[in-house]
């Protein structure tokens, strides 16, 4: 994947590239002027989904739908789904604590993840077996 310079108009600096699981990687950024919060930028492939994952901590995960075509499904905490299929007019869907959420890839997908404060391991615990 092409490395970024800048997102939406901010400078970001490249850290790493991870693979999450068979058919998503994630790139890792941190945003060069501003420590509140960073940025991965996530790809899955046709057929592949990001692991379910339920949000346990930090203060705000914004999932913003870049390009291909996909799902995200969230699961609040009384159970109730929502399917969120992009592309959409709407691209960006904020994912609070206790929700579950998984990406699916329709199309080859491009998803970007915005964490407030940067991410830390045990921000999201994986429920995939």
């Amino acid at each position: 994947m092409k490395k970024l310079f800048e997102y939406n108009s901010q400078p970001v600096k490249f850290i790493e590239s991870s693979e999450v699981k068979d058919g998503v990687v994630c790139d890792v950024y941190e945003f060069v002027n501003d420590k509140s919060k960073d940025l991965g930028i996530v790809s899955v492939q046709k057929g592949y989904g990001t692991p379910l994952q339920l949000v346990v901590g930090g203060e705000k995960t914004v999932e913003i739908f870049q390009q291909g075509q996909g799902v995200l499904n969230v699961t609040d905490q009384n159970g109730n789904k929502s399917e969120y299929n992009f592309p959409s007019e709407q691209s960006e869907v904020e994912v609070k604590i206790g929700e579950k959420m998984q990406w699916e890839a329709l199309e080859d997908l491009v998803f970007a993840e915005i964490c407030y404060p940067p991410y830390k391991e045990g921000r999201f615990k994986d429920l995939t077996e």
